[in-house]
């Protein structure tokens, strides 16, 4: 007899004196997943969208792995999810298939001493630095961050909470605080705390520069959270997972000890609203420039990667593209575009610019930098896997097999590291239906719409920046292929909802998001887009990651710079709220700012 779900009811008040990991710190929780927080018995859930976090750690009793199954399939129901990640010390047997992480968190006493090898050494790092703790987010905090995450490897979901931090230092309903080590002005390492839990500190994050490196400094901020952890009354720091040997070595030099087990599975529930099934009846119906027709509009979206930029009276709008997008902004490029005289790119996109380019990049690679000696035969065969797709006369029978394969071991031997990457990233795109490219969309429809067109930098600027990426970014890109598939749906999801800090989060990795790339890149742009910002009525169109300096930049040049969320109602969502009768379909599909 099937176990029968519990009562779905709101989150618990007082939940945090109740909390035994991390993820019950439910305001922390919804603020990081921009998400709504409700319970199934004992089990907490946050929910965004169609996107569905699972907490299998119950509040009170013990835990139950079909007790929580049953609890995951009332939550979906009842948040009508299509997305979900899970945690739980043991997955149902049903969630294995989809498990991502096995891991086991990390606590350590508030009251543990100093590691006898840490004593003398701690002394002179706490002489040379000022410790303290605070909640501003400063400029020398994202100087860090970015320094920080350009050279560490980790998880796509773990990025995104680094991306989140300054939003959950800002909401009144966190406890979330930084402590910091400042070697004068400089910020030289920075611990994230979540105080909220009754029981327990939690150490979220922590960062260390080596540009301002000062010996033993992520250890005096360590000792310094758990003294602060004690004067809160709190027994134990929650340390978190390992994530990776040389995060849990650091943990574990301090005494931290093993305590719950950990399991991650996140899979994706079959799509089958009622706009799908029209669009695919008509395209089995109808002919085939109608189909095209149909199905080129409903591929269009909102485009909400957008900031408002004002001075006085002369407003004009920033956007962060993307090179390729499972969606397309066409519609709203139009509308958009019919309110400025001038649209300003990163560089040409003609088709003699990218052609240079592209010779540019089949150039064969410099001595030590060719991406196929870099990787092992077993990562290259993974890699083509991913890139290429199912091979082979059973698929081919099937018609399964994609028939437009990239050449993998070519371009890793044959061409340079920063085309090599773009090349097997863009034919691993398009064999997912990526097939649309931002930039290139709106370069064509502001020349159709007769705009005057303008590029802030020439071929060589661009390429000597991507020259300047190091090989080893790329080979660590490919060698989490197997993450692909997750990292595409984390990042389509936060750039439809124009979330840049969520985009960041599952992007800053991207081989190509290097200081000189974005810095440098930023600071030309700045000085490149501002005599057009002033005099009004223009849009600037850069790479999304630009836009987490930008923002800041524009406004130090005395502009405001606001975010839109609003946009066009794409004919997806029109068929559905036509469907449901819940509102009056817009024929015009017009903009509704």
């Amino acid at each position: 007899m099937p176990l029968l779900p519990s009562v779905i009811s709101p989150v618990t008040p007082g939940v945090t004196a109740l909390a035994r990991i991390p993820e019950h710190s439910v305001s922390l929780m919804c603020v990081a997943a921009h998400g709504t927080a409700f319970q199934v018995g004992d089990y907490l859930f946050v929910s965004e969208g169609r996107w569905l976090a699972a907490i299998g750690y119950p509040l009170r009793g013990g835990y139950s792995a079909r007790a929580f199954e049953a609890a995951i399939r009332a939550a979906m129901r009842h948040s009508g999810a299509q997305r979900c990640d899970a945690v739980a010390p043991r997955l149902p047997a049903s969630l294995l298939p989809h498990m991502q992480e096995n891991d086991r968190y990390l606590v350590i006493a508030a009251d543990a001493p100093v590691p006898a090898a840490l004593r003398g050494p701690l002394r002179k790092a706490e002489a040379r630095l000022r410790l303290e703790e605070g909640q501003d987010f400063t400029p020398a905090h994202r100087r860090l961050w970015g320094e920080f995450l350009g050279r560490t490897s980790l998880p796509p979901h773990v990025r995104a909470l680094y991306s989140r931090t300054e939003a959950l230092l800002a909401d009144t309903n966190t406890d979330v605080r930084l402590l910091n080590a400042w070697d004068g002005e400089r910020l030289a390492a920075c611990l994230v705390i979540d105080a909220a839990p009754g029981r327990f500190d939690t150490y979220l994050l922590g960062a260390h520069s080596r540009e301002y490196y000062v010996p033993h400094a992520s250890d005096a901020l360590f000792a310094f959270m758990l003294a602060r952890a004690r004067q809160r009354g709190k027994r134990l720091v929650h340390l978190g997972l390992g994530v990776n040997e040389g995060i849990s070595r650091f943990k574990r030099k301090w005494g931290g000890r093993p305590a719950l087990r950990y399991q991650r599975a996140s899979w994706e529930e079959q799509d089958n609203d009622a706009a799908r099934l029209i669009i695919r009846h008509l395209q089995t119906t109808g002919s085939d420039d109608a189909r095209l027709e149909l199905e080129h509009a409903n591929a269009q979206r909102p485009f909400r990667m957008l900031w408002e930029v004002r001075r006085g009276d002369k407003v004009s709008w920033i956007g962060g593209t993307a090179h390729f997008f499972r969606y397309s902004f066409e519609t709203a490029f139009r509308h958009l575009f019919k309110k400025v005289d001038t649209v300003i790119f990163e560089g040409h996109l003609d088709e003699d610019s990218l052609d240079a380019v592209s010779r540019l990049g089949k150039r064969p690679p410099d001595p030590g930098a060719c991406l196929f000696d870099l990787m092992t035969e077993a990562e290259v065969r993974a890699l083509e896997r991913i890139v290429r797709g199912p091979e082979g006369p059973f698929w081919r029978l099937l018609n399964a097999e994609y028939a437009d394969k990239a050449d993998v071991r070519w371009h890793l031997r044959r061409t340079r590291p920063w085309f090599a990457f773009f090349s097997l990233w863009t034919a691993y795109l398009e064999r997912m239906g990526w097939r649309y490219s931002v930039d290139l969309e709106a370069w064509r429809v502001a020349h159709r719409l007769g705009k005057r067109v303008l590029a802030m930098e020439d071929i060589e600027e661009q390429v000597a920046a991507l020259e300047s990426v190091p090989p080893e970014r790329a080979v660590r890109h490919f060698r989490t292929c197997r993450q692909w598939a997750a990292y595409l749906r984390a990042n389509a999801r936060a750039y439809l909802a124009g979330d840049l800090e969520g985009m960041m989060g599952t992007s800053t990795e991207f081989p190509t998001r290097t200081g000189i790339v974005i810095s440098e890149r930023d600071q030309r742009f700045r000085e490149r887009m501002r005599p057009y910002l002033e005099r009004g009525r223009c849009c600037v169109l850069v790479g999304s990651a630009h836009m987490l300096n930008l923002r800041s930049m524009l406004v130090e040049d005395g502009f405001s710079v606001r975010p839109l969320r609003q946009g066009w109602t794409p004919l997806r969502e029109r068929i559905r709220a036509a469907l449901s009768r819940d509102a009056p379909i817009d024929p015009s599909g017009g903009m509704a700012w």
